[in-house]
């Protein structure tokens, strides 16, 4: 018992030092949890449905940039929450993308710009997994941050589709956005690829290096064992 009560003690403590169990986690937390309650809304009937995803969709929004706030301002930033962000953020946009191409407030020419968003997203994933192995972050550049805000600004307003008032075009607005920001995204990956690639191309010397040492080890030690 004592055992199992040390495991959770440690199993709420980041690795860095601090509590997973602060605000800004919690918030993250909640981001993901309100993925499932998103994707839900798209089957409520008539306007009731866009109104409701839309308005999950900005509280998920909301509390993106509440997690950030409070772990600069509260001194608690953790590697649980550098892990968890970027994950309930992708979440979030693949969630909204899928489901805009479902319900056909994403079509024809369109879908290639939802593609562009998500492989930058897969990519960018995959960088960043490797390169916290090799103990190097790459910061998120301003523009970077715009694409983000464009992104969802647009996102939004395809949620909102024909249930937003006559006056607004809200699919336009929400079509054109998501092609700006697919075409900001084609650039910012590239430089995520280009910072990726030269840390990359640093590490495959290095390991060749570490390999033939340990190989050369092995032979010596075999040398002298005869």
């Amino acid at each position: 018992m004592m055992a199992r009560e040390a495991y959770a003690d440690k199993s709420m403590h980041d690795p860095s030092g601090g509590s997973t169990l602060t605000l800004p986690n919690l918030l993250t937390l909640a981001r993901i949890f309100l993925v499932p309650a998103f994707v839900a809304a798209f089957y409520l009937d008539g306007a009731l449905g866009h109104w409701v995803a839309l308005a999950l969709f900005v509280t998920a929004g909301v509390t993106d940039v509440l997690d950030g706030y409070f772990a600069r301002s509260r001194g608690q930033q953790s590697e649980f929450g550098r892990a968890l962000d970027p994950i309930a953020d992708k979440l979030l946009v693949a969630a909204a993308i899928l489901m805009l191409a479902a319900f056909d407030r994403i079509t024809g020419w369109t879908v290639l710009a939802a593609v562009v968003i998500l492989c930058r997203e897969f990519l960018v994933s995959g960088l960043r997994e490797f390169l916290s192995k090799v103990q190097v972050r790459v910061p998120v550049t301003r523009l970077a941050k715009w694409k983000t805000m464009l992104q969802m600004v647009a996102i939004g307003f395809l949620i909102a589709g024909d249930a937003a008032p006559a006056a607004i075009p809200a699919a336009t607005i929400g079509t054109y956005g998501l092609w700006i920001a697919a075409l900001i995204t084609l650039y910012t990956g590239y430089d995520y690829f280009r910072a990726g690639y030269r840390h990359m191309s640093r590490e495959a010397p290095s390991r060749t290096r570490g390999n033939a040492a340990a190989q050369a080890e092995r032979t010596s030690s075999a040398d002298t064992a005869r």
